[in-house]
C-alpha cells in the first residue's frame, strides 16, 4: 500500500515528456493510473463523475489493443497511457452527461468527436469535471455541484465555465483536460490558477458530441501546464468532421514563422474596473515583453469592447436560450437561477434585432482584422481583475460580465487566442496575459508562447505542483518537425549549415535512449559523418541536438542526405520519438566503432590529439 501512494505522489504535476518517459522505461499503465484513481476524492467540488476501478479496466485494455495494433511502437501513440480529464457538456460513451444540470443529464451513446481523437492517440479518462451550469458564466460558482474554489486561495473564485477542468490541470492530478470556451471559458480559469488556455480557431476541433452553449462560436480547448502539451492535446483533437456544420479545414499554408523581434498589439488605456494591482501587473508584464525584444503597438480597443459586450448584450443570448428552452418551459427551477436570469434575456430580442447585430458584428471584426494586420499578436489581460467568492454572490452578472471584457470578442471576429501564466501579482493571486490572433494563427501563438514560457521563473499550477519538473528549455511547436543530429551537423560542423539557411531552430543537446544505440565512423565520407545503429541492450547514450523545421524545410533537408544515411524514427533517453539519422547496414561492415566516446564531437576531440 505504501509503494502505491508514493506512486501516485509521484505523478503529481507530470508533463506528457514525463508520463512518456516514466513508459519507455517500463513503467505499466495499470501500476500508474489505478492508484492515481484511487486517490481522487470523490467530493472533491472539481469533478462531477470520477471513472470507476471498472471503467479505467475496460480503457486499459483497450489501450493494449492499441498498443497491439502500433507493433509495440509507442511513438504511434503519443498520449499513450497519459491521464486527462474532460468538461462535463462533452459526450464520452456510457458516461452520463449533465452540463452540470442533473435534470438535464443523459447517458451518451458515443464520444464526442474530440474525445475519440485522444483515445485513440493512447489517452486514458480519468474524470467529467464540474463547469457553470450549461457553460454559462466565467466565474465557476453556478453549479449544482458547488462551487470550484481557486487552487491559490479558496476565498476566490477559480474562474469559468471550466472550472473543475482548471483545477485538476492546476493541482497536477492530470497533465491535460479539456474544456469549452465560448466567451473566454478556455482562458479565464486558466489565468486565474496559474496554467495555460489554448483556444484553438473555430472549426479546428469538431464540436459533435458537445452540449452547445453558442453552437456558431463554440470552441473545445485544452488546459495544461506547458504550451507545448496544450498544444500536441490540440493538435490530436484535430481534424475536419463532415457530420459537423460548423467544422472547417485547416488551411494547407497556415502562418508559422516568426521575426526575430516581435510586434505585439496592446490596448491604448486597458480597462481594469479599478483593480490597481491586476493594473500594476500587465504594466509589468508589458516590460518584460519589452525586454524580451518586442515591440509593442498601442492600438484603439473600442471595437474589440464593443463586440465583447454584443455577446451577452445582444440577440446571441438566443443561441442558449434554443439549447434550453424545453427544460425551461417544463423544470424552470432545474436550472441555476442566475443562468436561468442570463438565458431568459433571450426574449427581449426579436429576429432583426439578430440580423442588426450581426451586421455590426461583421463591421466590428473587419475593424479588429484590419488592427491586427501588422502585428504577430495581439497581447491584453487575460481578465481585468479577480473576485472573491462573496464577491460574485453580491455581484453575479456584473462581475462575470468583467471577466468577459477581454475574452468576449474573440469567437466573435474569428480569432484564436493562447492565455498564458504571467506570474504573481504583489498580493500573492495569480494572473496571466492573453495572446490573441486571426484564424489559423494558432502556430504563431504557440511559438510565441514558448519564448514567454521559457523566459518564466514561476512554475505553472498551483504552488509547490510542479516545481522543478516543468524544464524552461526551448520548445517545438506541434506544427513543427523535430529532428536529432548526430555528426556533420551538429552546431559548428561543416553541414550544420543546411540546418540554419531553412530557419531550423536548436532546441537542446541530450541523448539516445541509454542502451539502444552504437556509434559508427563511416569509411570514405565527406565531410566526416558517423552512422548510428538501433541495437537494443547493446548500446549506450549517444549526444545528439535536437532541432525544429517546418514540414516544407524538412522535406528539402532529406532530400539532401546521401547514402548510405537516411532518416527515420530514434528513441531519445526520455522516452521522446523523433527523426533521426540511421545508416545502412552494408557501410557499417566497414566503419569504426566509436560508442565508447559517447558522441561525434568527442569522438572528433580524441582523435585530433
Amino acid at each position: 500500500m505504501q509503494a502505491s501512494q508514493d506512486l501516485t505522489h509521484s505523478t503529481t504535476g507530470w508533463t506528457l515528456a514525463q508520463w512518456r518517459k516514466a513508459y519507455a522505461q517500463g513503467a505499466s499503465p495499470s501500476d500508474l493510473l489505478m492508484p492515481l484513481l484511487k486517490s481522487l476524492q470523490p467530493h472533491d467540488p472539481a469533478w462531477i463523475c470520477i471513472a470507476t476501478p471498472e471503467q479505467l479496466e475496460q480503457q486499459l485494455k483497450a489501450l493494449q489493443v492499441l498498443l497491439a495494433q502500433a507493433e509495440g511502437d509507442l511513438s504511434r501513440l503519443p498520449l499513450y497511457g497519459v491521464p486527462f480529464a474532460t468538461k462535463d457538456n462533452l459526450d464520452v460513451q456510457d458516461w452520463p452527461t449533465s452540463a452540470a444540470c442533473p435534470a438535464f443529464t443523459y447517458t451518451a451513446e458515443a464520444d464526442a468527436f474530440a474525445l475519440a481523437q485522444l483515445r485513440a492517440a493512447g489517452a486514458i479518462l480519468l474524470g467529467k469535471t464540474n463547469l457553470d451550469q450549461f457553460a454559462t458564466g466565467l466565474v465557476g460558482t453556478r453549479s449544482p455541484h458547488g462551487a470550484v474554489p481557486n487552487t491559490f486561495d479558496p476565498a476566490y473564485i477559480s474562474g469559468g465555465s471550466s472550472s473543475g477542468s482548471a483545477s485538476v490541470v492546476a493541482r497536477g492530478l492530470v497533465p491535460f483536460a479539456l474544456g469549452t470556451d465560448t466567451a473566454g471559458s478556455g482562458r479565464v480559469p486558466a489565468a486565474l490558477n496559474n496554467i495555460v488556455g489554448f483556444k484553438p480557431s473555430k472549426g479546428w476541433i469538431s464540436n459533435r458530441g458537445l452540449v452547445p452553449a453558442c453552437r456558431t462560436l463554440d470552441c473545445i480547448t485544452a488546459f495544461a501546464l506547458t504550451v507545448e502539451d496544450a498544444a500536441l492535446a490540440v493538435q490530436t483533437m484535430a481534424g475536419y468532421d463532415a457530420a459537423d456544420i460548423y467544422s472547417r479545414q485547416r488551411p494547407l499554408q497556415v502562418p508559422s514563422s516568426l521575426p526575430a523581434k516581435l510586434r505585439l498589439a496592446v490596448p491604448h488605456k486597458p480597462e481594469f474596473f479599478g483593480d490597481a494591482l491586476a493594473a500594476e501587473h500587465f504594466s509589468e508584464t508589458l516590460q518584460q515583453l519589452r525586454a524580451d525584444g518586442a515591440t509593442l503597438q498601442e492600438i484603439d480597443f473600442t471595437p474589440f469592447a464593443e463586440l465583447a459586450a454584443l455577446l451577452y448584450q445582444g440577440p446571441w443570448v438566443a443561441e442558449r436560450h434554443v439549447v434550453l428552452q424545453p427544460l425551461l418551459e417544463s423544470r424552470p427551477e432545474a436550472v441555476h437561477p442566475v443562468v436561468r436570469e442570463v438565458v431568459e434575456q433571450a426574449r427581449n430580442y426579436s429576429a432583426s434585432d439578430a440580423f442588426r447585430a450581426e451586421y455590426r458584428r461583421a463591421e466590428l471584426a473587419r475593424r479588429i482584422l484590419e488592427q491586427l494586420a501588422g502585428v504577430d499578436a495581439l497581447v491584453v489581460p487575460s481578465t481585468p481583475s479577480i473576485y472573491t467568492q462573496e464577491q460574485l454572490r453580491e455581484q453575479p452578472i456584473a462581475h462575470n460580465s468583467a471577466l468577459g471584457y477581454y475574452t468576449n470578442f474573440t469567437n466573435l471576429a474569428d480569432l484564436c487566442a493562447l492565455a498564458l501564466p504571467a506570474g504573481l501579482r504583489s498580493d500573492g493571486l495569480p494572473a496571466g496575459m492573453t495572446l490573441i490572433a486571426p484564424a489559423w494563427h494558432d502556430t504563431i501563438l504557440t511559438r510565441i508562447g514558448l519564448r514567454w514560457q521559457a523566459a518564466q521563473s514561476l512554475p505553472p499550477g498551483a504552488p509547490g505542483v510542479a516545481g522543478a519538473k516543468v524544464q524552461a528549455r526551448p520548445a517545438s511547436s506541434p506544427q513543427d518537425i523535430v529532428l536529432a543530429v548526430v555528426g556533420a551537423h551538429l552546431r559548428g560542423m561543416p553541414l550544420n549549415h543546411q540546418l540554419t539557411s531553412r530557419k531550423a531552430r536548436f532546441l537542446e543537446e541530450t541523448h539516445t535512449a541509454s542502451h539502444d544505440y552504437r556509434l559508427f565512423a563511416l569509411a570514405g565520407t565527406s565531410p566526416p559523418k558517423p552512422g548510428l545503429k538501433h541495437m537494443p541492450g547493446q548500446g549506450a547514450p549517444i549526444t545528439v541536438e535536437l532541432w525544429a523545421l517546418s514540414p516544407l524545410a524538412f522535406g528539402e533537408f532529406t532530400a539532401e542526405v546521401p547514402a548510405p544515411l537516411g532518416i527515420g524514427t530514434l528513441t531519445l533517453e526520455d522516452g521522446r520519438h523523433v527523426k533521426g539519422f540511421i545508416c545502412e547496414p552494408l557501410a557499417l561492415e566497414s566503419a569504426q566503432d566509436i560508442t565508447a566516446f559517447g558522441g561525434w564531437r568527442e569522438y572528433l576531440k580524441e582523435s585530433s590529439a
